[in-house]
Protein backbone atom coordinates (compact mmCIF):
# COMPACT_ATOMS: atom_id res chain seq x y z
CA UNK A 1 0.00 0.00 0.00
CA UNK A 2 1.43 3.25 -0.84
CA UNK A 3 0.98 6.09 1.56
CA UNK A 4 -0.14 9.13 0.08
CA UNK A 5 2.17 12.56 -0.07
CA UNK A 6 0.79 15.82 0.21
CA UNK A 7 3.50 18.48 -1.21
CA UNK A 8 3.52 21.83 -0.62
CA UNK A 9 5.55 24.21 -3.51
CA UNK A 10 5.71 28.28 -2.02
CA UNK A 11 7.93 28.85 -4.65
CA UNK A 12 9.29 32.35 -4.45
CA UNK A 13 6.70 33.42 -1.90
CA UNK A 14 7.01 33.62 1.99
CA UNK A 15 9.43 35.52 4.57
CA UNK A 16 11.14 34.06 7.12
CA UNK A 17 7.79 35.36 9.47
CA UNK A 18 5.49 34.63 7.33
CA UNK A 19 6.72 30.93 7.31
CA UNK A 20 6.70 30.77 11.02
CA UNK A 21 3.35 31.97 11.09
CA UNK A 22 2.22 29.32 8.68
CA UNK A 23 3.51 26.42 10.60
CA UNK A 24 1.68 28.10 13.65
CA UNK A 25 -1.78 27.96 11.67
CA UNK A 26 -0.70 24.63 10.07
CA UNK A 27 0.22 22.33 12.98
CA UNK A 28 -2.84 22.25 14.86
CA UNK A 29 -4.60 21.54 11.72
CA UNK A 30 -3.00 18.31 10.50
CA UNK A 31 -1.96 17.14 14.14
CA UNK A 32 -4.31 13.80 13.73
CA UNK A 33 -3.13 13.74 9.51
CA UNK A 34 -1.28 10.26 9.64
CA UNK A 35 -2.96 8.94 6.68
CA UNK A 36 -0.38 10.73 4.59
CA UNK A 37 3.21 12.54 4.68
CA UNK A 38 3.44 16.00 4.43
CA UNK A 39 6.08 18.07 2.95
CA UNK A 40 6.55 21.91 2.64
CA UNK A 41 8.74 23.09 -0.45
CA UNK A 42 10.16 26.44 1.30
CA UNK A 43 12.37 29.26 -0.62
CA UNK A 44 16.18 28.94 0.69
CA UNK A 45 15.98 31.85 2.83
CA UNK A 46 12.76 30.52 4.71
CA UNK A 47 14.27 26.61 5.15
CA UNK A 48 15.82 27.07 8.23
CA UNK A 49 12.97 28.88 9.98
CA UNK A 50 10.56 26.40 8.44
CA UNK A 51 12.29 23.67 10.04
CA UNK A 52 12.49 25.26 13.16
CA UNK A 53 9.04 26.18 13.62
CA UNK A 54 7.80 23.11 12.14
CA UNK A 55 9.60 20.79 14.80
CA UNK A 56 7.70 18.17 16.99
CA UNK A 57 5.15 18.07 13.82
CA UNK A 58 5.35 15.17 11.35
CA UNK A 59 5.78 17.96 8.41
CA UNK A 60 8.91 17.33 6.49
CA UNK A 61 10.40 20.53 4.58
CA UNK A 62 11.93 20.06 1.22
CA UNK A 63 14.07 22.91 -0.68
CA UNK A 64 12.78 23.68 -4.56
CA UNK A 65 16.53 23.11 -6.47
CA UNK A 66 19.91 21.58 -5.82
CA UNK A 67 23.36 22.02 -7.28
CA UNK A 68 24.69 18.53 -7.91
CA UNK A 69 28.43 18.99 -6.87
CA UNK A 70 29.28 18.83 -2.54
CA UNK A 71 31.02 21.89 -3.01
CA UNK A 72 32.93 24.23 -5.06
CA UNK A 73 33.51 27.36 -7.05
CA UNK A 74 29.65 27.60 -8.13
CA UNK A 75 28.54 30.87 -7.43
CA UNK A 76 24.67 31.13 -6.31
CA UNK A 77 24.51 27.70 -6.12
CA UNK A 78 23.11 25.47 -2.82
CA UNK A 79 24.86 21.87 -2.43
CA UNK A 80 23.01 18.70 -1.33
CA UNK A 81 24.75 18.53 2.22
CA UNK A 82 24.04 22.10 2.78
CA UNK A 83 20.08 21.32 2.67
CA UNK A 84 20.81 18.16 4.67
CA UNK A 85 22.85 20.83 7.71
CA UNK A 86 19.41 22.95 7.33
CA UNK A 87 16.97 20.25 7.87
CA UNK A 88 16.07 19.85 4.80
CA UNK A 89 14.76 16.00 4.31
CA UNK A 90 13.48 16.35 0.17
CA UNK A 91 13.97 18.31 -2.40
CA UNK A 92 11.55 19.34 -5.65
CA UNK A 93 14.23 18.38 -8.81
CA UNK A 94 13.25 19.98 -12.18
CA UNK A 95 10.07 21.26 -11.76
CA UNK A 96 8.63 23.07 -14.77
CA UNK A 97 9.71 26.60 -13.92
CA UNK A 98 12.77 25.83 -13.35
CA UNK A 99 12.44 23.51 -17.10
CA UNK A 100 10.93 27.07 -18.49
CA UNK A 101 12.86 29.59 -17.15
CA UNK A 102 16.06 28.30 -15.83
CA UNK A 103 17.33 26.25 -18.47
CA UNK A 104 16.88 22.61 -16.45
CA UNK A 105 17.40 19.56 -18.78
CA UNK A 106 16.55 15.92 -18.39
CA UNK A 107 20.72 15.64 -17.65
CA UNK A 108 21.21 18.44 -15.45
CA UNK A 109 18.00 17.19 -13.71
CA UNK A 110 19.85 13.71 -13.16
CA UNK A 111 22.74 14.74 -11.93
CA UNK A 112 20.35 16.11 -8.99
CA UNK A 113 18.59 13.38 -8.80
CA UNK A 114 22.63 11.55 -8.04
CA UNK A 115 23.21 14.01 -5.42
CA UNK A 116 19.79 13.93 -3.61
CA UNK A 117 20.05 10.05 -3.03
CA UNK A 118 24.10 10.47 -1.96
CA UNK A 119 23.43 13.03 0.04
CA UNK A 120 20.37 11.16 2.02
CA UNK A 121 17.48 13.78 0.48
CA UNK A 122 14.27 12.25 -1.17
CA UNK A 123 13.69 13.91 -4.63
CA UNK A 124 10.19 14.78 -6.00
CA UNK A 125 11.47 14.45 -9.08
CA UNK A 126 9.16 16.41 -11.90
CA UNK A 127 7.79 16.17 -15.19
CA UNK A 128 5.27 16.65 -17.56
CA UNK A 129 4.10 18.04 -21.11
CA UNK A 130 3.13 21.68 -22.44
CA UNK A 131 -0.20 22.35 -24.07
CA UNK A 132 1.30 21.87 -27.23
CA UNK A 133 2.97 19.17 -26.80
CA UNK A 134 -0.01 17.75 -25.38
CA UNK A 135 -2.51 19.09 -28.13
CA UNK A 136 0.38 17.26 -30.80
CA UNK A 137 -0.49 13.62 -29.36
CA UNK A 138 3.09 14.09 -28.08
CA UNK A 139 2.37 13.73 -24.11
CA UNK A 140 3.87 10.05 -24.01
CA UNK A 141 7.00 10.48 -25.57
CA UNK A 142 7.59 13.79 -23.61
CA UNK A 143 6.47 11.85 -20.68
CA UNK A 144 9.20 9.24 -21.13
CA UNK A 145 12.26 11.16 -22.69
CA UNK A 146 11.95 12.98 -18.95
CA UNK A 147 11.88 9.43 -17.02
CA UNK A 148 14.30 8.26 -18.55
CA UNK A 149 16.67 11.13 -18.76
CA UNK A 150 16.08 12.74 -15.70
CA UNK A 151 16.32 8.84 -14.21
CA UNK A 152 19.08 7.63 -15.75
CA UNK A 153 21.41 5.09 -13.97
CA UNK A 154 19.31 4.71 -11.18
CA UNK A 155 19.76 1.05 -9.00
CA UNK A 156 16.31 -0.39 -7.85
CA UNK A 157 17.58 1.00 -4.24
CA UNK A 158 18.08 4.38 -5.37
CA UNK A 159 14.72 4.39 -7.03
CA UNK A 160 12.51 3.21 -4.39
CA UNK A 161 13.55 6.42 -2.83
CA UNK A 162 12.17 8.59 -5.64
CA UNK A 163 8.66 10.78 -5.63
CA UNK A 164 7.55 11.37 -8.84
CA UNK A 165 5.07 14.53 -9.43
CA UNK A 166 3.23 14.47 -12.82
CA UNK A 167 2.78 18.23 -13.63
CA UNK A 168 0.87 19.00 -17.08
CA UNK A 169 2.62 22.18 -17.31
CA UNK A 170 -0.54 24.12 -19.07
CA UNK A 171 -2.41 23.55 -15.92
CA UNK A 172 -0.02 24.82 -13.45
CA UNK A 173 -1.01 28.24 -12.05
CA UNK A 174 -3.81 28.83 -14.87
CA UNK A 175 -6.49 27.14 -12.78
CA UNK A 176 -7.34 24.39 -15.48
CA UNK A 177 -6.68 21.09 -14.03
CA UNK A 178 -6.31 18.14 -15.41
CA UNK A 179 -9.36 15.81 -14.81
CA UNK A 180 -8.79 12.87 -13.37
CA UNK A 181 -9.15 10.82 -16.10
CA UNK A 182 -6.59 12.71 -17.41
CA UNK A 183 -4.28 12.25 -14.90
CA UNK A 184 -4.70 8.67 -14.57
CA UNK A 185 -3.62 8.28 -18.34
CA UNK A 186 -0.41 10.05 -17.38
CA UNK A 187 0.19 8.17 -14.17
CA UNK A 188 -0.57 4.53 -15.59
CA UNK A 189 2.03 5.49 -18.46
CA UNK A 190 4.66 6.88 -15.90
CA UNK A 191 4.21 3.22 -13.71
CA UNK A 192 4.47 1.30 -17.02
CA UNK A 193 8.04 3.00 -17.58
CA UNK A 194 8.69 2.49 -13.97
CA UNK A 195 7.85 -0.93 -14.14
CA UNK A 196 9.99 -1.45 -17.87
CA UNK A 197 13.51 0.27 -16.38
CA UNK A 198 13.18 -0.85 -12.34
CA UNK A 199 10.57 -3.70 -12.46
CA UNK A 200 6.87 -4.70 -11.48
CA UNK A 201 8.01 -4.08 -7.70
CA UNK A 202 9.69 -0.87 -8.21
CA UNK A 203 7.07 0.58 -10.19
CA UNK A 204 4.16 -0.65 -7.88
CA UNK A 205 5.98 0.92 -4.96
CA UNK A 206 6.82 3.92 -6.79
CA UNK A 207 4.55 7.04 -5.29
CA UNK A 208 3.12 9.58 -8.40
CA UNK A 209 1.54 13.05 -6.99
CA UNK A 210 -0.47 15.14 -9.43
CA UNK A 211 0.22 18.79 -9.58
CA UNK A 212 -1.38 21.52 -11.60
CA UNK A 213 -3.97 24.06 -10.05
CA UNK A 214 -4.86 21.41 -7.33
CA UNK A 215 -7.19 22.76 -4.80
CA UNK A 216 -9.56 22.17 -1.50
CA UNK A 217 -12.52 21.69 -4.26
CA UNK A 218 -10.79 18.97 -6.53
CA UNK A 219 -8.72 17.18 -4.33
CA UNK A 220 -11.41 14.47 -3.42
CA UNK A 221 -12.02 13.70 -6.91
CA UNK A 222 -8.38 13.43 -7.57
CA UNK A 223 -7.55 10.97 -4.60
CA UNK A 224 -10.31 8.84 -6.04
CA UNK A 225 -7.89 7.78 -8.37
CA UNK A 226 -6.04 4.60 -7.53
CA UNK A 227 -3.15 5.54 -9.55
CA UNK A 228 -2.57 9.19 -7.39
CA UNK A 229 -0.80 8.44 -4.71
CA UNK A 230 -0.89 12.81 -4.02
CA UNK A 231 -0.37 16.27 -4.78
CA UNK A 232 1.72 18.99 -5.06
CA UNK A 233 0.48 22.03 -4.17
CA UNK A 234 1.16 25.67 -5.53
CA UNK A 235 -0.67 28.30 -4.64
CA UNK A 236 -3.45 26.78 -2.28
CA UNK A 237 0.05 25.45 -0.10
CA UNK A 238 0.75 28.97 0.37
CA UNK A 239 -2.88 29.28 2.88
CA UNK A 240 -2.41 27.27 6.35
CA UNK A 241 -6.77 26.18 5.74
CA UNK A 242 -6.84 25.96 2.32
CA UNK A 243 -3.41 23.50 2.56
CA UNK A 244 -4.55 21.91 5.70
CA UNK A 245 -8.37 20.90 3.60
CA UNK A 246 -5.85 19.15 1.30
CA UNK A 247 -4.01 17.17 3.24
CA UNK A 248 -7.20 16.28 5.01
CA UNK A 249 -9.20 15.19 2.06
Amino acid sequence: MRKPVIAGNWKMYKMQEEARAFFTALKPLVASSTHCEIVIGAPFTALAASVAAAAGSAIAIAAQDVYWAAEGAFTGEISPKMLVEVGCRAVIIAHSERRQFFGETDETANKKVKAALTAGLTPIFCLGETLAEREAGSMKAVLERQFRGGLAALTPGEFSRIIVAYEPVWAIGTGRTATPEMAVEAHRFLRELAASSFKPEGAAALRILYGGSVKPDNIKGLMAQVEIDGALVGGASLDAQQFASIVNF
